[in-house]
């Protein structure tokens, strides 16, 4: 009987989620907010909480978080990774002060402590690489000259998760000093060591694991991965952090049929993940924070748009694409939610958890309408500002003309 509705709910669940992802490639929106929606709607204190399958979308949860890492790390090579870190480490840095200050600050001042503090700054620094790279798509910018330096930041965000992870993990677990240094130099050691090999030998990894056969292929990534992140984990080092490590070891062909294998299943236990946040979170306990949630939004969406302009403008793009870029990187949504869950699991502070999904929700909507409306907007406001003499009018036309052809040329390989 227990297993009939454990089928039944979980049945429904992935039913449902796929109900709403079709809704939202509708409208062209990202399926983030449903998915927390649909959590809040049937966790404790909702409209119909689950009983029988809990656990196991706990468990769906957490491959959820290891493939969303592994499929990051995917995306990069090592040598991409480490050539990015020398040109664009410092707007990493101006992204980091920017906005991971203001959710340490706000933490604080709500007296939850260091740890919390600690926690909200990740939340409000890491944008949403899925949800920006879809937005992009989605309005044509792929080509643009901009679009480069905005993935430069989201790179050296990723790149930062793998140092800042097991600071959180060994922070929430209560760690000391001294085990939290152990953790954080086993982090970094193995960081540093995959970054090695994959620059050395990653050929020789990607050959190993190799196969002509679809079926081999999927089972030796999906397998390698789920071990690593569990000896991760026995190392008290956050298992996302060991499925980045393989995706970044895997390269050529081989990192290419991963992905295309692995993102159904990415997708899947992702959208399983944001449930399972959601079920964790008391909708009674939103309207409380909803405030400070929005406040901060606000204020991290423009520290994000300024992290975009000042990085566009160092790497010489036009006024123009410097909004396009700043406008782009708002959107936070799926790491956000995974860091607040390390604190959420531990029982940091009870507010933390709804504070970061209202926050997410509210941004990962904002997101998409920043990145179309943000340049639009500053450029109605830079001419309403400017007078317009005769001899002026000329000259702007020709810096609007010109902005135009530098955002519809394409990038050189």
């Amino acid at each position: 009987m227990h297993s009939a509705v454990l089928l039944i709910e979980f049945g429904s669940i992935i039913l449902g989620l796929g109900l709403l992802g079709r809704f939202a490639a509708r409208f062209r929106l990202s399926p983030i907010p449903l998915y927390l929606l649909a959590g809040l709607a049937f966790g404790e204190g909702g409209l119909l909480p689950l009983g029988a399958s809990e656990e196991f979308v706990a468990t769906g949860a957490e491959i959820g978080v290891i493939l969303l890492l592994l499929m990051l790390g995917l995306e990069y090579t090592a040598s991409d990774l480490v050539s990015n870190l020398k040109t664009h480490y410092p707007s990493g840095l101006v992204d980091c002060a920017l906005n991971a200050l203001p959710g340490a600050a706000v933490a604080l001042l709500l007296g939850w402590g260091p740890v919390a503090a600690v926690v909200l700054a990740g939340v409000t620094w890491i944008s949403s690489s899925g949800v920006i790279a879809k937005v992009l798509g989605d309005l044509g910018r792929v080509g643009n000259r901009e679009t480069p330096v905005i993935l430069s930041v989201l790179v050296l965000e990723d790149l930062a998760m793998a140092v800042y992870l097991p600071i959180v993990t060994a922070l929430v677990a209560g760690a000391g000093l001294l085990a939290g240094s152990l953790t954080l130099a086993i982090a970094l050691g193995a960081a540093g060591l995959v970054l090695f090999l994959a620059v050395r030998y990653g050929r020789v990894i990607s050959r190993f694991v190799s196969s002509d056969d679809p079926e081999k292929l999927l089972l030796v990534v999906l397998g390698l991965t789920i071990l690593v992140a569990g000896v991760a984990q026995q190392l008290q080092v956050s298992a996302a952090v060991g499925a980045f490590l393989v995706g970044i070891a895997l390269s050529g062909e081989v990192a290419e049929g991963a992905h295309t294998l692995l993102s159904p299943l990415r997708d899947l236990f992702a959208a399983v993940f944001f449930v399972f946040f959601g079920l964790h979170t008391d909708p009674s306990s939103i309207p409380p924070v909803l405030v400070p949630a929005l406040g901060l939004a606000v204020l991290t969406a423009l520290t994000k748009i300024a992290t975009g302009y000042w990085a566009a403008r160092r790497a010489g793009i036009s006024v123009k694409g410097r909004w396009r870029a700043g406008g782009a990187l708002v959107a936070r949504g799926e790491f956000s939610i995974v860091i607040a869950g390390l604190a959420v699991a531990a029982g940091v502070e009870p507010s933390l958890g709804p504070l970061a999904t209202a926050y997410v929700l509210i941004l990962v909507v904002l997101g998409p309408l920043t990145a179309r409306y943000t340049e639009p907007v500053a450029s109605w406001w830079a001419r309403r500002r400017a007078p317009r003499t005769p001899e002026l009018a000329p000259r702007m036309a020709k810096a609007e003309a010109d902005a135009k052809a530098e955002a519809e040329a394409p990038v050189a390989d």
